[in-house]
């Protein structure tokens, strides 16, 4: 049963999910931050207070239904979406695309399905084989 144990631990794939939520865990930090203590104090003094949660606020037999706390989410949410997609995805973009640019390398090469290239191939030796031609996807003369 502790064999069993440790060989489930010591695959790669838990090792690789329980350093991938670290990580996270840790950039969530970095992003929290740069939402909270930039972004946040930026929109603030451009628009005013970026708390909605006293926004229509209703009240529904005594209970409080507050959609402004939504609303904050959502903001928040849309924020941290940008912050890290121009903080961080954009640029790393551009940063492959500039190292693959230095190095020659074809994104497009790369992506080619295997299984693609060699049943193409294998069309192409059948027809130069049997001196046929092929018209396109589906519709072959050998």
């Amino acid at each position: 049963m502790l064999n069993g144990f440790k060989e489930f631990i010591m695959k790669g794939n838990v090792l690789d999910l329980a350093v991938a939520v670290i990580i996270g865990a840790a950039f969530g930090q970095i992003v929290n931050a740069l939402v909270e203590s930039v972004l946040m104090p930026a929109i603030s003094g451009v628009v005013g207070s970026p708390n909605f949660d006293n926004f229509a606020l209703v009240t529904f037999n005594g209970n409080d239904i507050k959609f402004g706390v939504l609303l904050t989410a959502i903001v928040n949410f849309l924020l941290i979406a940008a912050a890290v997609y121009f903080a961080i995805v954009l640029p790393m973009n551009k940063m492959i695309e500039a190292r693959n640019r230095r190095l020659g390398i074809d994104p497009a090469a790369e992506e080619a399905d295997p299984n693609t290239l060699l049943l193409t191939e294998i069309r192409d030796a059948l027809v130069a084989g049997k001196g046929g031609t092929v018209d396109g996807p589906g519709s072959q003369t050998l």
